[in-house]
């Protein structure tokens, strides 16, 4: 078992739904969130232990997210994971914390190594 859920942040329904799947497959315990707001809420109401966010979402963006959590004071892990970030972007997630900085489409044994490295290893 993982130390905890997983959070996945992507307004791409289809994508992250697909995600979570593959995860869940590989025994992580995947959670779903497809904004930035409801994201929030979710970190609020639980503890998870990493997160995989998107930077380009309407409304609240990724960005966005990764400010408010530091304002929270929230330590959760996090690895963006978008398909329209550059180097300055990269820069700013890395300023806000996020421990990681991934292009789509990400192999998903990437995604395994990168959530193993935010997690610790799986423990039985």
């Amino acid at each position: 078992m993982k130390k905890g859920p997983i959070l996945l942040v992507d307004d791409e329904r289809a994508f992250v739904d697909a995600l979570s799947e593959r995860l869940r497959l590989r025994g992580f315990d995947a959670r779903v969130a497809y904004d930035g707001t409801d994201a929030l809420v979710m970190l609020q109401d639980e503890t998870y232990a990493g997160m995989i966010l998107d930077l380009r979402m309407p409304g609240i963006d990724g960005l966005q997210v990764l400010e408010e959590m530091r304002r929270m004071g929230l330590a959760v892990p996090v690895a963006v994971l978008t398909g329209h970030g550059g180097d300055e972007d990269r820069r700013r997630c890395a300023e806000l914390g996020a421990a990681h900085y991934l292009q789509k489409p990400a192999p998903l044994r990437d995604l395994v190594e990168v959530i193993n490295s935010m997690c610790g290893p799986e423990t039985a």
